[in-house]
């Protein structure tokens, strides 16, 4: 990975983030700050799992990176919002 391409898969993770928060549904009982995070990370693992794949570089809009990275996001959030909010309660 590029650094031009880390750095817009964090920039790309922090609406990846909120997109995989909107996929689960139900309450995530999980801050804003945390999704952002777990966004970053999707938005990074996206973007490796997409070049191991050979489908990083595409003309136009990489559509199958960023479903990776919602994806990864959407787990992310989902294992994430399980386990915080057994230990609240």
């Amino acid at each position: 990975m590029e650094v031009q391409g880390f750095f817009t898969a964090i920039i790309i993770g922090l609406i990846i983030g909120a997109l995989g928060r909107l996929v689960v549904p139900g309450k995530q009982n999980i801050s804003i700050w945390l999704t952002l995070a777990i966004g970053v990370v999707a938005a990074i693992l996206g973007t490796l799992v997409a070049g191991a794949l050979g489908v990083d570089d595409t003309a136009g809009i990489d559509w199958i990176e960023l479903l990776i990275q919602v994806v990864f996001a959407a787990i992310g959030v989902a294992l994430v919002a399980g386990t915080y909010g057994r230990r609240r309660h």
